[in-house]
């Protein structure tokens, strides 16, 4: 059965690096969003198995821990899984402490731990 990502606020070369990381090993949709309004609508319209938040948004580079704390406040999402995107641990384990799973960075693509988190919620091909 497919999955479905939303891929929030990455950049067109980060985005495309990571649909293609994902989707060569699952079976899943990605979608993407830009901010809070968009990821909010996209997440209420229909079903999303997992949300990947990059830390400083590209549109406006603020920080997508509000998205992820919007997402973890409203009662109807709070149980869909949300990593972030980064390289740095600190920021990592305070996502997690946000409600978040521990997600990855851009530098970690290929990294079996990488693997071994998103398999948890993403179909293998």
């Amino acid at each position: 059965m497919t999955k479905t990502v939303l891929d929030v606020g990455n950049c067109n070369p980060d985005h495309s690096a990571i649909k293609s990381m994902l989707t060569s090993r699952y079976d899943v949709t990605v979608l993407r969003a830009d901010a809070l309004s968009d990821t909010l609508e996209i997440l209420k319209k229909g079903s999303v198995d997992l949300v990947l938040i990059n830390r400083k948004l590209d549109i406006d580079y603020s920080d997508g821990v509000e998205i992820l704390k919007s997402i973890k406040a409203d009662p109807s999402l709070s149980a869909i899984p949300v990593m972030i995107v980064t390289n740095y641990p600190e920021h990592q384990e305070a996502a997690v402490a946000m409600g978040a799973e521990y997600g990855f960075g851009k530098l970690q693509y290929q990294e079996a731990g990488t693997h071994e988190r998103l398999a948890r919620f993403l179909d293998r091909k």
